[in-house]
């Protein structure tokens, strides 16, 4: 029975809907959207309605002044609204992604590199002294010692980016 309603009241609710969306600014389709939620709603809670195309009826008007109302007291945004001063979602995923794979090549380098490299890649930005004091170094071997580690690094990373690469 109920989709029979349902079938019967389809032209009705798109003839009233087109009636109705151009004086409350909205689209007709947005406008039989919401009364068939409203319907299902009713029908869930209350069974179908004594007389549907009555029914139909007043809740097309009603949605088209609650539309009315809702348009009356929105206002435009006098710009776009987009924050675009920093970076896009975007740049953030790639920044992202370099970033693990730093982590990652880091991770693999050999001896004492992979503590140093992650000391001097640190959020918490410490200073050389800082550094020889946490992995046991005399303050003056660390430079020498990161330049060794950022070559290494720099060849590791490089032929991970060569062979990704398609050739031909």
């Amino acid at each position: 029975m109920t989709h029979d309603m349902l079938a019967t009241l389809r032209p009705l609710l798109a003839a009233e809907a087109s009636a109705e969306a151009y004086a409350s600014g909205a689209e007709p389709g947005d406008l039989e959207q919401a009364v068939w939620v409203r319907l299902l709603e009713h029908l869930g809670a209350d069974g179908p309605p004594a007389d549907p195309a009555a029914w139909l009826r007043g809740a097309v008007r009603s949605e088209a002044r609650r539309t009315r109302r809702t348009a009356s007291i929105e206002l435009p945004y006098a710009s776009e609204p987009v924050d675009e001063s920093g970076p896009g979602p975007e740049q953030l995923a790639l920044t992202a992604a370099r970033r693990r794979a730093l982590h990652s090549a880091v991770r693999k380098l050999p001896g004492r590199c992979p503590r140093l490299m992650a000391a001097l890649l640190s959020p918490q930005d410490l200073t050389y002294r800082e550094i020889a004091g946490e992995l046991g170094m005399s303050q003056g071997s660390l430079g020498p010692e990161r330049s060794r580690c950022l070559g290494c690094l720099r060849r590791m990373l490089t032929s991970e980016v060569a062979a990704r690469e398609p050739r031909g």
